[in-house]
This record gives C-alpha cells, sequence and structure tokens, in this order.
C-alpha cells in the first residue's frame, strides 16, 4: 500500500513538474535570435516589407531577427526550406501573391500549401504599376496592341514564374488578344534594371520601387492596375480606363512551419500588428506608397484561400503554364 502511494505521489509530482516546463518553454520564447527567410532576391518591396517589420518587432520581443534571403523556383526554394525547418518558433517565410499562385500553377510542390505551413499576419500591400522604358515609344495600352499587330517583338519581365506580375502579363496578353515574350527573373528588382536600360518592353511591378524612376522619366508608367486611381498616383490613368481589365498587387504576410504552436502563432501576430504601428514604419511605409495590412492570424488563412481560388480562375481562364 505505502509502495502504491508512492508510487502515485512520484507520478503526480512528475505530471506537475512537466507541465509547469512545456508552459514556460512557450512562456520563454523567444529565447534566441530568430529567422526570417525572403524567398525573393534583395532589393524589392518583399525585402523591403520584411526587413522594415523585423526590426520593430524584434524590438518588441527583445531579439536579433536575421533576414535571409532564399530566392529561385517562383519563391518555392525559400517557402520549401521553412516549410521543412523546425516547428520551434524560430523560422518564418514572407510569402507574396505567388504562394497562392504555386497552388495552382505548379503541379508538384514539395511542400502542400495548406498543410506545411500556417499563416501569422499578412503586413503590407502594393499596387502595381505597368510601365515601360522612354525609347519604346510605348505610352498607352493602344501603343503596345498596336505595336504587336504590326509585328514587332514584345516581351514583359516578371518577377518569376507564378509570381503576380507574370499573371498580369498573362492576362494583358489574353485581353489583347496579341503574343508577348515572358521573360521570368529571380525577383523585381533585377528585372527592373532591365527594363530600366530597354532590354524588355514592359513590366508589371510594384508603385514603391517604380514611383522615382518614372517621376525622373526614366520609366513610363502606362497606366495603374487598380480598379480606381490610386491615392499614391492619382495623375497616372488605369488600365481599366483604357479597356483592360487587369488589376495587380503584390502582398506581403508572414508564414511558420505547421506545428508552431498557437500560443506562439498568436504572440508572433501580436508583435506584427504593434510593428505596424509604429512611427518609423508608417513613415517609411507612407513614402514608399505601400498599404499596411494587419488582421489575426486566421483572417490572413481566410485571405490566403480566398487569393488561392482567384489565382486559379485566373490560370484557367489565361491557360497560363508554369514554363
Amino acid at each position: 500500500m505505502k509502495r502504491r502511494q508512492l508510487l502515485l505521489a512520484t507520478a503526480a509530482t512528475t505530471a506537475t513538474v512537466a507541465l509547469p516546463l512545456a508552459v514556460r518553454a512557450q512562456a520563454a520564447w523567444p529565447a534566441k535570435s530568430m529567422r526570417i527567410v525572403v524567398p525573393f532576391t534583395p532589393g524589392g518591396t518583399t525585402d523591403f516589407v520584411t526587413r522594415l517589420v523585423a526590426t520593430e518587432v524584434s524590438k518588441s520581443l527583445g531579439q536579433t531577427i536575421v533576414v535571409e534571403n532564399k530566392p529561385g523556383a517562383g519563391t518555392v526554394i525559400g517557402v520549401d526550406h521553412v516549410a521543412k525547418s523546425a516547428p520551434d518558433g524560430y523560422t518564418f517565410v514572407t510569402v507574396a501573391n505567388s504562394f497562392c499562385v504555386n497552388a495552382t500553377l505548379i503541379k508538384k510542390l514539395p511542400y502542400d500549401t495548406r498543410k506545411d505551413l500556417r499563416p501569422v499576419a499578412l503586413m503590407g500591400l502594393s499596387e502595381h504599376v505597368l510601365s515601360t522604358h522612354p525609347e519604346s515609344g510605348i505610352k498607352t495600352v493602344a501603343d503596345i496592341a498596336a505595336q504587336a499587330k504590326a509585328g514587332k517583338k514584345l516581351s514583359y519581365a516578371s518577377f518569376g514564374n507564378g509570381t503576380s506580375a507574370h499573371l498580369a502579363g498573362e492576362m494583358l496578353k489574353t485581353q489583347l488578344g496579341i503574343d508577348i515574350v515572358h521573360v521570368p527573373y529571380k525577383g523585381q528588382a533585377p528585372a527592373l534594371a532591365d527594363l530600366l536600360g530597354g532590354q524588355v518592353s514592359i513590366m508589371f511591378g510594384n508603385w514603391p520601387e517604380f514611383r522615382n524612376h518614372v517621376q525622373s522619366g526614366k520609366l513610363v508608367a502606362v497606366g495603374m492596375a487598380t480598379a480606381k486611381r490610386s491615392i499614391y498616383a492619382p495623375d497616372i490613368p488605369t488600365l481599366t480606363e483604357q479597356k483592360l481589365a487587369v488589376e495587380s498587387n503584390s502582398w506581403n504576410g508572414l508564414l511558420a512551419p505547421a506545428g508552431v504552436p498557437d500560443e506562439i502563432i498568436q504572440r508572433m501576430n501580436t508583435a506584427v500588428a504593434a510593428a505596424m504601428k509604429a512611427p518609423a514604419l508608417v513613415e517609411a511605409f507612407q513614402k514608399g506608397g505601400i498599404a499596411a495590412k494587419t488582421g489575426t492570424s486566421a483572417q490572413f488563412a481566410e485571405y490566403i484561400d480566398s487569393e488561392i481560388v482567384r489565382y486559379a480562375e485566373v490560370i484557367r481562364k489565361a491557360d497560363i503554364t508554369a514554363g
């Protein structure tokens, strides 16, 4: 009897000690430096947004956050790396529209879009502008159609296969009934460099990176890919005004590997939401023409689902392939 009581007492003590240890492990998070992977090259909007948010989140959580660029394969390389990382709350990835596009466009992804990653928080959104080099002779959508139908070989750059800029270019081709060669890059920065150099004809890109080039005359803005005139560029006509029904943007959000505890997801979401109100970030977003986006992790999950459905329809209608 005494032995049984001793065993029961020992088991109870072990359980009592084990539970607080598990709780304390999460409560102590983060106990070391963290990492956010950006699946694009440095210099683009995703990289810019991630580094701004990481700086503010680092301050509030009291730990260093290292931003690491892992571009390639339309963001699949970087996303897959995080999907296969330990679910301990120390590795995250910033994704964009391509994350939702790839769910339909790429038949054999190395990760399951919905099962292998957890939405944490939506962060920012940048409107797209369709631009060209000043010497292209293009100023309007009608000019693009006229040149193509006259036999001129045109090309359009994108951030990579499956990115929002890729889909926007394919929608343009379909609606105008013309052929334009798609030239994918490993991010917006190298694509923009070739557009500025005249190596490609046109490109859909994030207004924050294109604004100074448009204002300086190094690029010509054909139109904003928005339903109505942008508050960031009210003097530039929309593509809708030019009878081209193409709306395009780049959003950024944070994901974690599946298996990361709910408490950590919630705390990271709260830290990101607080970062969006930091004066330095607010000022940088306003100057850059980036709209701050916040919400719960559940709301971001719903947004991702809706984007997957929306892009699947675009891919089907435009008969877009990953090649």
